[in-house]
């Protein structure tokens, strides 16, 4: 929703509102956020917010300036009632007021136009786990999960409920539109699901999630970990993506496999065929190749309607439209990013007329499937190698993303202890 600057002052003078938070997302899908009062933010909006973004954005690059989008405008309601505090999501600008190239907001919204150009209209939606240990007398995180429970169990064995149940009461308050939640098959693991929205709305929307997950957790003496593969025993934690995509009001994806449109296989075929070459991007950590062909998670890549853990699975529920949901991805991932990469690459199908093969049907249960990449050196070369990667992203990002996950590889390589490695890095 579109707010006038008159309709802002006139809110945050009636909510009490005195710190104005503004967002943005580094590289590596991490929030960042300057705080500013309300008196600064009618400059906010004619001028920008002035930050050096050396480190965040770029290797080394000058300062930058946040301007708010006014239809993100959100409360965030774990702060106190008297003096409260209110984020928006921002567009990046360069100091002379140009658009900033790598602002991957906006790079996800010409995508999206782009969508639209063609006559299609896209939706995604998320389903997202995490797991909650115990901390110490100090508050500190400990490796122990909160609980015992497993897929979808209830209190007692399910020690979790009610730190879910406050996360996803502060996730609807905010408008972030959560649907279901429950526990998942790991000890202390969790899932929130939320409703499908526009692409840029759906990646606010997961960079924020893991931010009140946090919060919530910690403020009922847990710990929320989104890392990828935590225990080797047990599941480890995925980013599910759903993708919805009509043409004429109706989805591409049909009702049932025989009844998918030919743009609906093409999409399906032009992510199937480039997922190698994004993967660096939706599964950007050692650990998280650890996951993959495990517990559930695709190794494989493939489709399939049944439930046959296939990279994509199509999903056709009562009172919904049918859509597809992308299996591989982490919480770790830039949902912008991510989503991005997902749209081109399908929509890349579709201008190139891709068949979507029998051969690749998990049904088929072959083990003739082609792979996902195994490690993230693998994903890296894979990357930077890729036409479409570069005719999707801005060089400067390629570059400095596959730098990033180079001295990954080569400071896991060279730990003492990979295991210890990880949780450092990602726990």
């Amino acid at each position: 929703m579109f707010f006038s600057e008159t309709d802002l002052l006139e809110f945050i003078e009636e909510n009490d509102v005195k710190f104005i938070r503004m967002t943005f997302c580094d590289t590596f899908g991490n929030m960042k956020n300057i705080a500013i009062m309300p008196r600064e933010l009618h400059r906010a909006i004619t001028y920008g917010i002035p930050f050096n973004a050396t480190g965040l954005l770029e290797a080394s690059h000058q300062n930058l300036l946040l301007k708010p989008d006014t239809s993100t405008l959100s409360i965030l309601p774990w702060r106190p009632q008297s003096g409260r505090v209110v984020r928006f999501f921002c567009t990046l600008y360069r100091m002379d007021g140009t658009p900033y190239e790598g602002d991957l907001r906006c790079n996800l919204r010409e995508t999206m136009k782009s969508i639209q150009n063609h006559g299609l209209q896209c939706e995604m939606g998320t389903r997202c786990e995490f797991y909650l240990f115990e901390t110490d007398m100090e508050g500190k995180p400990t490796r122990i999960p909160c609980d015992q429970g497993g897929y979808l169990d209830v209190a007692p064995l399910d020690q979790c409920e009610n730190t879910r149940r406050e996360i996803c009461l502060s996730l609807d308050e905010m408008g972030l539109n959560p649907t279901t939640s429950c526990h998942k098959h790991g000890p202390g693991q969790n899932e929130i699901d939320f409703a499908c929205s526009n692409p840029l709305t759906a990646a606010d929307n997961m960079v924020h999630y893991k931010t009140v997950v946090k919060t919530i957790a910690a403020q009922n003496g847990f710990y929320a970990s989104f890392m990828p593969k935590p225990f080797p025993d047990s599941s480890g934690s995925a980013l599910k993506i759903t993708i919805r995509v009509k043409k004429d009001d109706k989805s591409i994806f049909g009702t049932s496999p025989e009844t998918m449109l030919p743009e609906g296989r093409a999409f399906i075929a032009g992510i199937l065929n480039r997922v190698r070459e994004f993967t660096m991007f939706s599964n950007p950590t050692v650990n998280s190749y650890e996951r993959f062909g495990l517990r559930a998670a695709p190794s494989q890549i493939n489709w399939s309607e049944e439930n046959r853990i296939p990279l994509i699975q199509l999903l056709y529920s009562p009172g919904r439209d049918s859509s597809i949901e992308f299996r591989s991805a982490d919480p770790y991932c830039n949902p912008y990013i991510t989503f991005q990469m997902l749209l081109s690459a399908g929509m890349a199908g579709i201008e190139n007329g891709e068949e979507l093969t029998d051969t690749m049907n998990a049904a088929n249960d072959t083990s003739a499937f082609p792979t996902l990449p195994s490690s993230l050196q693998e994903s890296i070369t894979l990357a930077q190698n890729s036409e479409f990667v570069r005719s999707i992203l801005p060089e400067t990002l390629i570059r400095d993303f596959s730098a990033a996950m180079q001295k990954e590889v080569e400071a896991y390589h060279a730990a003492d202890d990979p295991q210890a490695f990880c949780f450092d890095r990602y726990f």
